[in-house]
């Protein structure tokens, strides 16, 4: 079947192992191994989404709104029970056949964890409308360091267990130790 539009799907993995899932549109959806994904409004805009699904943003603000103040209220309880900081957070994208069923299965292109969580209601006439934003930090932000600061082989595999304990140790930086003893002559020029 041929891919006519795509959907973004967001998988919430958290500490208790609960899973959520919410996908950019309205209703329920769903997909092809018979998971259901509820409906949610992604206000943080398509941009950051699209610069973290390229690989070219390290962190990724999400933003959902139009949550009712009861499921709001659920959400500052989980993160006050330590559920929320440190959840998994996925990014997929879902192909779509031309009467909007999925073709196959979604393709992960985002992986990153829960790092904050600040929320804000505003008041209308017809009541309290909730709004959370989530801002999630991949793998690559932890390499950030302080000015000064040496990377080691050492650190890195740590940081690279930690994010993503399935995956096979990072091998970024196993150069780094042989580095430091050597020295490195610039050739002169008459």
């Amino acid at each position: 079947m041929a891919i006519k539009s795509l959907k973004v799907l967001v998988r919430f993995t958290f500490p208790d192992e609960t899973v959520t899932r919410l996908h950019d549109g309205a209703g329920p959806f769903l997909d092809t191994n018979g998971d259901l994904w509820l409906g949610a409004c992604l206000t943080e805009g398509l941009d950051e989404i699209e610069m973290a699904m390229n690989g070219e943003a390290a962190t990724l603000m999400l933003g959902v709104s139009g949550l009712a103040p009861d499921g709001a209220g659920l959400a500052f309880d989980e993160m006050e029970d330590g559920n929320v900081i440190g959840g998994k957070v996925q990014l997929l994208l879902q192909g779509m056949d031309a009467w909007d069923q999925p073709t196959g299965s979604p393709e992960v292109k985002f992986t990153g964890t829960i790092d904050n969580m600040p929320m804000a209601d505003t008041s209308t006439e017809d009541g309290t409308i909730s709004s959370i934003t989530l801002e999630i930090a991949n793998r690559f932000s932890v390499r950030r360091l302080t000015s000064g600061a040496v990377l080691s082989d050492v650190d890195q595999r740590a940081r690279s267990a930690q994010l993503n304990p399935s995956a096979p140790s990072d091998k970024f930086a196993e150069r780094i130790p042989g580095l430091s003893d050597k020295a490195i002559r610039w050739p002169r020029f008459s």
